[in-house]
């Protein structure tokens, strides 16, 4: 493996860095503060190219490989940008757009991919549900074939871009009985269909920018052409879509981190106590140099997921469930440090420290709690 990047790259990170620092991070705070959702920045990332780095240029997309795309991701925590737009950038790109690329027919694709990637479109994907989170296979919402149509019944909890999205990528069961991972199916539900509703944004402790929300589904109909994927391939398309969510969607805070350690590193030496500057100190000097071993083995474990995408593994569940499990866990104590660092005002909304201290509660649980990924690691050894 070389991680090492190319001019280019470099260059295209510099570029991403800058347009964030111009056009999303002066309204971060705001938005985190109200809790809103920047649709104007979101937009200005699908003007940017970023909504879709890495699907062909046909759709509109930038023919980036998996390292680009992470770099780039990299480069929006680094800047500053919070962490409810990126996860609803990862959500929109991988969870959604992704898999009707990958696995959707042809209609679905000219229909839907190029007005994901533009940012005309929001997406999201319906899989979890109040008694099927890690458990995926359990879940319980039901599609019912009628003629020519699907019936869907049931809800889904903990939806990233629920309540904003123009299109949502649901998992249902289509097979009542037999093999629980073999009853799956994948459906295309645009907003508006009748029986399909999103309820209010839930009020969360970080990534408050992004709007989480239930899904409900009461005698949903859509086409026949709307399953996307063969009828019971869905747990493996969600297998391979979680895939994403444990590596690429990782990417921004990779940059976080590197944006918090700049911050504590020019704190520190600004602030002074008993006469000097506290950078000085035994005790802020481990606290900065465990922040940057932990965000170099962060980085070497999200770019070996990607580096393995491009060399053309269709699966890396290990990888990433180790990567996951890493940077779920062991975030917490770099991400406190840097409020300890800042002392009182690390605990006040007016230093970013405090948000990205909440931004990463979200990671040893989304995406696959960090005990389900032990699961994971265990069985796979």
């Amino acid at each position: 493996m070389d991680f090492a990047f190319t001019d280019e790259q470099l260059m295209f990170k510099e570029q991403v860095i800058r347009f964030a620092k111009k056009e999303i991070v002066p309204r971060c705070q705001e938005h985190d503060f109200k809790g809103e959702f920047d649709f104007q920045s979101f937009r200005a990332m699908g003007e940017f190219g970023l909504l879709g780095l890495h699907f062909p240029e046909e759709y509109g997309g930038g023919g980036a490989d998996v390292v680009t795309t992470v770099l780039a991701g990299e480069a929006l925590g680094e800047a500053g940008v919070d962490g409810g737009l990126t996860l609803a950038y990862g959500a929109h790109t991988f969870l959604c757009a992704d898999t009707i690329f990958v696995h959707g027919a042809d209609e679905q694709k000219k229909r839907y991919v190029p007005k994901l990637l533009s940012g005309q479109w929001i997406g999201c994907m319906g899989l979890t549900e109040p008694d099927a989170g890690s458990d995926v296979a359990g879940m319980k919402t039901r599609a019912t074939r009628q003629g020519d149509e699907w019936v869907i019944n049931g809800s889904k909890i903990f939806i990233t871009n629920g309540p904003i999205a123009d299109v949502c990528l649901v998992y249902a069961r289509t097979e009542a009985e037999g093999d629980r991972h073999a009853g799956v199916s994948a459906f295309i539900v645009e907003k508006g269909a009748p029986g399909f509703t999103a309820g209010k944004p839930l009020n969360k402790l970080g990534v408050r920018t992004s709007h989480t929300s239930e899904l409900f589904f009461e005698d949903c109909r859509v086409p026949a052409s709307a399953m996307c994927g063969p009828e019971g391939a869905g747990f493996l398309m969600s297998m391979q879509t979680v895939e994403w969510d444990r590596s690429a969607l990782l990417a921004p805070f990779l940059g976080g981190m590197t944006n918090l350690i700049q911050r504590c590193v020019k704190y520190a030496k600004q602030r002074q106590q008993f006469g000097r500057p506290i950078a000085q100190f035994q005790a802020i000097k481990h606290k900065l140099a465990d922040m940057r071993l932990f965000a170099d083995a962060a980085r070497g474990l999200v770019y070996r997921i990607a580096w393995c995408k491009d060399q053309g593994r269709p699966l890396n569940h290990l990888e990433a469930a180790v990567a996951k499990l890493f940077i779920g866990d062991w975030s917490l104590k770099p991400t406190n440090d840097g409020v300890m660092i800042h002392g009182g005002y690390g605990f006040c909304h007016e230093y970013d420290v405090e948000r990205i201290f909440r931004d990463c509660r979200l990671a040893p649980i989304g995406g696959g709690t960090s005990e389900n990924q032990k699961m994971i690691i265990s069985k796979m050894i």
